[in-house]
């Protein structure tokens, strides 16, 4: 199945305490999120690889992010 989902700009704290630009990308299905350090492309597909590992439903979907 193909679930659509939308991402969020956020700020998270690394392990030495500074403040970092990062992405929290929302699951369409059932509000599972995941969060990646930087807010390009490859800390999109990040995330939406770590939905197909981490699914409290477990399930395998394609997970996409509107353009």
């Amino acid at each position: 199945m193909r679930v659509e989902c939308e991402t969020k700009d956020v700020v998270l704290e690394n392990d030495s305490g500074k403040k970092v630009s990062s992405i929290k990308v929302i699951c369409g299905r059932c509000d599972h999120s995941e969060v990646s350090f930087g807010r390009g492309e490859a800390s999109v597909r990040r995330c939406l690889a770590l939905f197909r590992e981490n699914c409290p439903q477990n399930e395998q979907n394609y997970y996409k992010v509107e353009e």
